[in-house]
């Protein structure tokens, strides 16, 4: 049996950022505060280094320039280190903003010395919650920043391949170990479109049950909200996937632009499969519809039937019911009986008539 998992996007909170100077760094989001953490990936294709900080300043000491170095960073809530990041790599302040603004859609930015990339990264958390975590990238000619509203995410085959130095990624620059991670989300999109689709098959499965919970309504309108939600997230990464492959200048290779394009075409796979389970889920409810409505038909069918039987039988006893004085056959012995045998003929014949034409 699978195990069920709890579909569910919590809500942003409302933006705080609202009616505040333009490049004003205010956390807007729904996780707790927590403290900073800096993870730092110093590599090339003969040496990897890789150490866990709390400070900012700890880590500028890494960048080299015959060396990638990956600047991961945890926690958004803290506006001022990721201020002093920013000061540190010039970042122009609207992306400061639009770095901790959790509320902001999936788009790229293109500046002089890095491009700008947010993206929504999806993932199974704890029990099961579907998570919806606002990422953030900058990408440089020879690091790559990325900011995460807390710890957890879907990047540990990347590091395992950075480590082990497996594949082709300690042998290219920044701009590829941007799309390992960018790949990174996308696979995940896979895996969390194939719980949905898990999800309706299990309500196929009820609705089809001889008596179907009248709770299955509900589990169908979150799974609508949660496709929703998840299509929200997918389709403008579309755009930032087709921009980059297309950009101009020296911070994307010719060699990457290749696995760009084969990353936009995996997110038209995952968009095209939303679609689909958007529209099987808009079936089940006219399943469900449809199932009750074929069963209160049966209901009404049936109470049909036994009226019609009685219509007849209750004919010949309101007749027989009437007070006259005059009726002959009330003076007959067995008038009591043929007239039951009479009514209890009809019964039986009128059964078999449905019976035949397959009402019953």
């Amino acid at each position: 049996m699978v195990k069920r998992k709890r579909y569910s996007l919590r809500r942003p909170k409302p933006n705080k950022a609202l009616h505040q100077a333009p490049g004003t760094a205010t956390y807007v989001g729904h996780k707790d505060s927590v403290e900073t953490k800096l993870e730092v990936i110093d590599y090339n294709k003969k040496s990897f280094e890789r150490f866990i900080s709390k400070t900012p300043e700890d880590a500028f000491k890494f960048e080299a320039p015959d060396k990638v170095t990956w600047f991961n960073i945890d926690g958004l809530s803290n506006t001022e280190d990721i201020e002093k990041l920013g000061k540190y790599y010039e970042l122009h302040q609207l992306i400061i903003e639009d770095i901790v603004n959790t509320n902001q859609r999936p788009k790229i930015d293109e500046y002089e010395d890095y491009i700008y990339v947010v993206a929504k990264m999806l993932y199974h958390g704890k029990n099961g919650h579907l998570e919806n975590e606002h990422i953030s990238f900058v990408l440089g000619k020879d690091y790559v920043l990325s900011f995460q509203e807390a710890g957890g995410d879907v990047f540990n085959n990347v590091r395992d391949r950075l480590s082990e130095s497996h594949g082709r990624i300690r042998s290219n620059g920044a701009d590829y170990l941007l799309f390992a991670l960018l790949d990174a989300i996308v696979d995940n999109y896979f895996i969390v479109i194939e719980d949905i689709a898990d999800k309706i098959e299990y309500l196929e499965e009820r609705l089809f049950e001889s008596q179907p919970n009248d709770d299955i309504t509900f589990e169908i309108q979150e799974l609508k909200r949660t496709i929703l939600r998840i299509r929200r997230a997918v389709f403008p990464l579309r755009e930032v996937a087709s921009r980059l492959e297309k950009m101009d200048g020296d911070l994307i290779n010719d060699r990457t632009r290749n696995y760009l394009r084969d990353l936009y075409d995996h997110i038209l796979q995952v968009s095209d499969n939303i679609d689909i389970y958007r529209e099987m889920t808009w079936g089940l409810m006219d399943m469900y519809m449809t199932t009750i409505s074929n069963k209160m038909n049966e209901v009404m069918k049936v109470l049909t039937i036994i009226a019609t039987i009685f219509i007849p039988l209750t004919f010949i006893a309101g007749v027989y019911g009437m007070n006259f004085e005059f009726m002959p056959e009330l003076q007959w012995k067995y008038s009591y009986y043929v007239l039951l045998g009479i009514m209890l003929t009809i019964f039986v014949l009128m059964l078999f008539y449905f019976k035949r034409k397959k009402w019953l």
